[in-house]
């Protein structure tokens, strides 16, 4: 089989990034008044698609973020993850749209998602998204 076929035939296997959803994740209460309490989450698995060729992209994922009336549940953040194994998305909207689920679902007074991912062709990226809440 070309290398052709094998790209159209991992591509027509991907979904899209608007196939990705907030709703798995579950927000627990929390109280964090005097906002003391800084919360770090560390996905060393996390996978996707490259959107140009569906092959896989390996990183880790990293969140740090100062609650306010919520914290995320962690399988609901595993599960949130899952959806990007067979996706195609770029890392720099991938942390883009982690940072605005995790806003919507929370609503925490700072965020910030960074992700990490394994050198392809001898370039490493990396990419920040953060958010502070207007006050």
């Amino acid at each position: 089989m070309c290398i052709k076929k094998i790209t159209e035939e991992l591509i027509s296997v991907r979904k899209d990034a608007e196939d990705i959803s907030n709703e798995v994740l579950e927000p627990l209460p929390y109280e964090n008044n005097n906002k003391d309490t800084w919360i770090e989450i560390e996905n060393t698995e996390f996978t996707s698609l490259c959107p140009k060729t569906g092959l896989p992209d390996f990183g880790k994922i990293k969140i740090s973020y100062l609650p306010n009336k919520h914290i995320v549940e962690l399988k609901s953040l595993k599960y949130y993850f899952l959806q990007y194994r067979n996706a195609g998305i770029f890392y720099e909207n991938l942390t883009k749209l982690i940072l605005s689920h995790l806003i919507d679902t929370l609503k925490p007074f700072e965020l910030k998602v960074e992700s990490d991912f394994s050198s392809r062709g001898g370039i490493n990226s990396k990419v920040i998204s953060t958010y502070k809440m207007e006050e």
